[in-house]
C-alpha cells in the first residue's frame, strides 16, 4: 500500500503550521517549525502568490496530512461526505475523525496518529469482540473498542495508562482507562472537532 515515507516535519513547514504529526516533539523546542517557520526547499523563503486555488489546495493538503490520508482516499471521503445529509465539509471531518486510528489517538492511547496506525496494524485492538487491524475502519456510535488483554502490558499502553488525563478526550468518546476501553457515544459534531481546517475551502476545491 502506498504511503508517505518522508520527513513529517517538512509537511508542517510546508503548511506553515504545526500539524502535530510527531507527538511530544511538536510541543518541544526541538520542533523544526519553531526555528524554520517557512516552507522547505531552496525557494522556501520566497514570496508565493496566494491565489484562491492555492488557498483551497493548501487547506485540502493540510487536512489530508493531519489525518494521514492519501489523495485518492481523501477524495473517496469527500464523495461519501457529499452523499450524506447535512453540510459536506462537516460530514468530511466527521468521517475522518471516526477512523479507528484517529479514535485511538484521540483517546490518548497513542502519541500521534502515525503511532496509532502502527498499533492498529499490529492487531492490538478489538471492536465489539472482533479483532480489527485496518486503520481506516469507520467506528460507529455504540461501538466498544478495547486493547487486547495480551497487549495491555506492552510499553506504549503502560505509558498511556500512566499518563491518562493529561490530554482531553472529546465528548463523543469515553475512555475506561483501567480496562483500556473506548466507548463511542455518537458521531462527532463540528464543535467537538478541534482540527484547525477551513473545510469550506476543501468543498469549494472539489466542487469546481
Amino acid at each position: 500500500m502506498a504511503r508517505y515515507t518522508g520527513a513529517d516535519c517538512k509537511r508542517c513547514r510546508r503548511e506553515k503550521t504545526k500539524l502535530y504529526l510527531k507527538g511530544a516533539k511538536c510541543d518541544s523546542p526541538k520542533c523544526p517549525i519553531e526555528s524554520r517557520p517557512y516552507p522547505p526547499g531552496q525557494h522556501g523563503r520566497g514570496r508565493t502568490k496566494e491565489s484562491e486555488y492555492l488557498l483551497q489546495m493548501r487547506e485540502k493538503q493540510k487536512a489530508a496530512r493531519i489525518y494521514g490520508v492519501l489523495e485518492r482516499q481523501f477524495r473517496n471521503y469527500y464523495e461519501a461526505a457529499s452523499r450524506k445529509a447535512g453540510k459536506t465539509g462537516e460530514n468530511l471531518l466527521s468521517l475522518l475523525e471516526t477512523r479507528l486510528d484517529n479514535v485511538v489517538f484521540r483517546a490518548g492511547f497513542a502519541k500521534s496518529r502515525d503511532m496509532a496506525r502502527q498499533m492498529v496494524r499490529h492487531g492490538h485492538f478489538i471492536i465489539n469482540g472482533k479483532k480489527v487491524d485496518i486503520p481506516s475502519y469507520q467506528v460507529s456510535p455504540s461501538d466498544i473498542i478495547e486493547v487486547k488483554v495480551e497487549s495491555r502490558e506492552i510499553t506504549p499502553f503502560v505509558i498511556a495508562r500512566a499518563e491518562y488525563g493529561e490530554k482531553p478526550v472529546p465528548a463523543w468518546l469515553e475512555v475506561v482507562n483501567s480496562q483500556m476501553r473506548i466507548l463511542v457515544h455518537a458521531e462527532p459534531t463540528r464543535a467537538q472537532i478541534d482540527t484547525a481546517v477551513q473545510e469550506q475551502l476543501i468543498v469549494e476545491l472539489y466542487s469546481k
